[in-house]
């Protein structure tokens, strides 16, 4: 055997230089000890994973909580998620993932009553009588009562008809025109809802079906008896109603006067939308007795059929008020008789501050009694008379009027026949009010 050529301690630290060099080479070539992931890692994945068998979220300290969350699928049952996750980037994540355009501003700034509230209203659209279970409606409810404040109807669907039923209308349509024809299609019944959303403060409704193309047929757009009484009883029960908005929905006198009935003494209603419908005299009665068994601010019944006696009415009410703030009369055929009670109304009336008589067919007449609301009422803020004939005569009485305003910072009279002078004249008294307004509130800004 033969001896080594160094000597030991050459020897050994030549090991020793070899070992500085040498390289491992490990079976995944990305290893690092860095990219080990720490025990508590391993164990927030696992609860990630698991969460849909056994959610555990409370128990979690802030960050192990948000790291959880950050990961947490949003595809997850609603009935796990809903009372249990409050964090607003989760449903942030919920709500991007569903619809593409998003206005959390719209929703009080929070995503989980947005996700809520947009659900829920998909829900009741897309809702088909005798088809749809009322048990997907009624196991919402519980989930989404703390949340919702507001509903947006903009659709309701009605029952889908049996193909011998179809035939029999198909030829009965050949012999009736939209005027006549009759339906007694009901939609969706708000009675199993509106009680169990206890936070409900709003809500629009309009009856009618979006994007029916060639399956266009009146029935669609028809709000039946039917369909009243059971949104009656459901508006009474909604205790907690702030805002109702019944719109486009062919809503005429007999169907006003049912709901009106169930919306007296209200504890909590203040604002009532029933624009774009049919309601007559009748139905301006009835709304002129709500008007003094209600503590109503906002009043809006644009574009509907009310005349001279309705207007009357109203004006009856109006005088004896002392809650509402806005009135929107615009589009109905009050004439003079309509008008000239109205302005006779506001000489008693001290809380209105807001009125909108434009297109109601109103002249000279009506121009003379709200001349006298111009010069003696000091609540009134903003007047539209637009688009009725006032005439010269009018105007003049308009000018007169204003040349002792001190309130009023908008009056429109566009369209009304006014000459040039008058108006000119009007328009400078309100610019005038206007800049003392801004002065006013500036003042008391600084007091503050």
């Amino acid at each position: 055997m033969s001896e080594s050529p160094y000597p030991p301690v050459a020897k050994h630290n030549l090991a020793r230089s070899r070992s500085k060099t040498r390289w491992i080479i490990a079976e995944d070539p990305d290893w690092s000890l860095a990219l080990v992931p720490l025990l508590s890692q391993l164990c927030l994945q696992s609860i990630v994973k698991n969460f849909e068998k056994k959610p555990i979220l409370e128990e979690l300290g802030p960050d192990h909580k948000d790291f959880v969350l950050e990961r947490l699928s949003p595809s997850l049952p609603l009935h796990l998620t809903a009372n249990l996750i409050s964090d607003d980037g989760y449903w942030k994540r919920c709500c991007n993932e569903r619809w593409e355009l998003c206005d959390v501003s719209k929703y009080g700034h929070s995503w989980k009553r947005m996700f809520f509230e947009r659900h829920l209203e998909n829900i009741i659209e897309l809702f088909i009588p005798d088809l749809t279970d009322p048990k997907t409606v009624l196991d919402m409810a519980p989930l989404c009562k703390n949340y919702v404040k507001r509903l947006d109807i903009s659709q309701l669907l009605p029952p889908i008809k049996e193909p011998q039923q179809a035939e029999e209308e198909d030829d009965s349509d050949l012999t009736c025109d939209s005027d006549s024809y009759v339906t007694s299609v009901d939609h969706f019944d708000f009675g199993i809802l509106l009680n169990k959303l206890t936070n409900l403060e709003e809500l629009h409704l309009v009856y009618r079906v979006k994007h029916c193309g060639m399956n266009f047929e009146w029935n669609l757009f028809e709000f039946t008896t039917r369909d009243c009484e059971c949104l009656a009883k459901a508006l009474k029960a909604c205790k907690t109603l702030k805002l109702l908005r019944l719109h486009q929905s062919k809503v005429e006198d007999e169907k006003c006067r049912l709901l009106v009935k169930s919306l007296l003494d209200h504890p909590s209603l203040r604002e009532l939308d029933l624009s774009y419908n049919i309601i007559g005299d009748r139905g301006a009665r009835a709304i002129g007795k709500l008007l003094n068994r209600s503590k109503l601010e906002t009043l809006n019944v644009c574009n509907n059929n009310i005349r001279g006696p309705g207007g009357q009415a109203l004006a009856h009410a109006l005088s004896k008020n002392s809650t509402l703030l806005s009135l929107n009369l615009r589009l109905n055929c009050l004439g003079d008789e309509g008008g000239q009670a109205i302005g006779q109304a506001l000489l008693n009336n001290s809380t209105l501050l807001h009125l909108h008589l434009g297109g109601n067919e109103m002249s000279e007449p009506s121009a003379n009694a709200l001349s006298k609301v111009l010069a003696h009422n000091n609540t009134l803020k903003s007047i539209n008379l637009s688009c009725n004939r006032l005439g010269k005569d009018g105007g003049k009485a308009l000018e007169e009027g204003m040349s002792h305003n001190t309130t009023v910072i908008e009056c429109d009279i566009r369209l009304t026949e006014v000459d040039q002078e008058s108006s000119v004249c009007i328009n400078q008294v309100v610019r005038t009010n206007q800049r003392k307004a801004r002065k006013k509130q500036a003042q008391e800004s600084k007091t503050k």
